[in-house]
């Protein structure tokens, strides 16, 4: 998790990272197979109740987050609504053609969506990268050259941005200007490309170099400075995903907000 996006701990980020992960899939593939609209509907919402109350982030900042997600549901949904096929027409004009059924399907892609991305960023933002990785290796039995690999790649990027904003910094110091329009752009592109590609090169094969002098690539059985195990947030994790699919189904059945069950 980025700094930038540090917030206060919850029991969510207490739960083992490979079991996050693994719940996470699980629910993505049952959001994917379920077309009850009517449950997609309340389950939107209890996520989205479950993400202000266990990711650990003010509440402000978590509606900025989540303004591209209306803008999400709204693409996912509009293809869908205004050129679907359909028996009841509802309006049509040239190549426009709204019917019940497309606006069903229109709104059941939108759900789809948006719970896929509620499910994606309560993993983002209850995870660290290097406690998943450790995970993955010590619970899924990932190699540690793949892992470590990783980690080193994401710190690689941290460091290639400070570099790009130190080289910027430079540049301005020094009053280099850059010219208007694709000739501007090109040069720009050289000036920050080269130093920065010849940084990143030389890091990383001193860091290929180091890997192999420390025994990566040969398999043999390591030790880890961080140790992850699993914790009474694991259950109360799966506790919590099969509660609100379960409240969402029983009030698909008793509250239903549509009559259509199935949009297929």
């Amino acid at each position: 998790m980025l700094d930038i996006l540090a917030g206060r701990s919850t029991w969510l980020h207490r739960v083992n990272p490979s079991f996050k992960l693994l719940v996470s899939m699980v629910a993505f593939i049952v959001v994917l197979f379920t077309h009850n609209i009517n449950v997609l509907l309340h389950i939107t919402w209890m996520y989205t109740v479950l993400l202000f109350a266990a990711s650990g982030q003010p509440a402000r900042r978590l509606l900025l987050i989540l303004l591209p997600f209306g803008l999400l549901f709204v693409s996912s949904a509009v293809s869908m609504v205004l050129f679907g096929t359909g028996e009841t027409v509802w309006y049509q004009y040239g190549l426009i053609r709204i019917s019940e059924e497309s606006f069903f399907r229109g709104l059941h892609l939108g759900f789809k969506t948006v719970d896929a991305a509620l499910v994606g960023l309560l993993f983002a933002l209850t995870t660290n990268p290097v406690q998943l990785f450790y995970s993955m290796m010590q619970q899924l039995r990932l190699p540690a050259k793949y892992a470590y690999s990783f980690l080193a790649a994401i710190r690689l990027m941290g460091l290639s941005v400070g570099e790009y904003r130190t080289l910027r910094a430079a540049f301005l110091v020094r009053g280099v200007k850059t010219r208007r329009g694709l000739r501007g752009f090109g040069e720009s592109v050289k000036r920050y490309a080269i130093p920065l590609l010849a940084q990143s090169i030389r890091r990383a094969q001193r860091t290929a170099v180091a890997m192999e002098a420390k025994r990566f690539a040969s398999g043999a059985a390591r030790t880890y400075y961080y140790r992850v195990g699993w914790s009474g947030s694991d259950a109360a994790l799966a506790a919590v995903m099969l509660s609100l699919w379960g409240c969402a189904w029983w009030l698909a059945a008793q509250v239903p907000p549509f009559d259509i069950t199935d949009v297929r």
